[in-house]
């Protein structure tokens, strides 16, 4: 049986949870409860348990500074919470798996059973890159995951406005004018695209069709929303006409 604790400063949000995970009876206990993190560090640094159900956003100190002040930790941690952003920092503090509020009975049965891997095995924390694209590949609105200084990083289409190419590097440029830049060839980013969304509209350039503003058809550019003026090739001018 699995013993497990959930810490959320939301009591709602555990009422929710153990009622999901009352589903996984025969598989899983929930022990103990808290609201308040500060309240549960001393109970788990002396108490035997196999799983953590941790919040992230909290008002007296977040998930992540919670998880510092542990003095063991020999059990899974699951990060629970609304933002997606904080899937990154569950990899590197080691978390074996990620559930999106509202939390979904068939994504909660999938780790209940990474939970008794886990027991089983061990889980180590550069698994735990998998787990965040297969998370990314099952959201409704699918994101853009560019690997790049160490990081994952989650991007919506609709932020990037243009990608510039520099040989074996490109450039991604970004709303609110922020760029990342990656070590992947424009072809490899092109493959990560959306086809709908996105044109190669040049051997360097990569626009965001719904980011065009104007299209200078003599002197054969596009101006986008935060104007860039990208050329146009003229190999690819005909198919560029009929994308738009």
């Amino acid at each position: 049986m699995i013993r497990a604790v959930i810490i959320d400063d939301e009591p709602k949000a555990i009422k929710g949870l153990t009622w999901e995970l009352s589903n996984f009876e025969d598989e899983l206990e929930v022990i103990a409860t808290f609201t308040e993190p500060e309240k549960a560090i001393p109970y788990l640094n002396s108490s035997e348990i196999d799983c953590l159900f941790l919040d992230i956003e909290m008002p007296t100190m977040d998930g992540f500074q919670f998880l510092g002040k542990l003095d063991k930790k020999d059990f899974a941690v699951v990060i629970t919470t609304a933002y997606s952003e904080y899937a990154i920092t569950a990899l590197k503090k080691e978390a074996i798996d990620y559930l999106l509020k509202p939390i979904d009975t068939d994504d909660l049965q999938e780790t209940i059973a990474k939970i008794k891997k886990h027991n089983e095995k061990g889980f180590t924390a550069d698994k735990f890159e998998d787990i965040l694209l297969k998370f990314n590949k099952k959201l409704n609105h699918k994101k853009i995951t560019i690997n790049t200084d160490g990081k994952l990083v989650f991007l919506e289409p609709k932020d990037i406005f243009y990608v510039a190419s520099d040989g074996n590097y490109s450039t991604l440029f970004l709303a609110d004018n922020k760029k990342i830049v990656v070590t992947k060839k424009l072809k490899e980013i092109d493959e990560l695209l959306p086809t709908d969304q996105f044109f190669r509209i040049h051997n360097s350039y990569i626009i965001n069709l719904h980011k065009i503003k104007e299209f200078l058809k003599t002197d054969g550019y596009v101006v986008l929303e935060n104007n860039a003026k990208i050329p146009v090739s003229r190999q690819k001018k005909s198919a560029f006409l009929k994308k738009i």
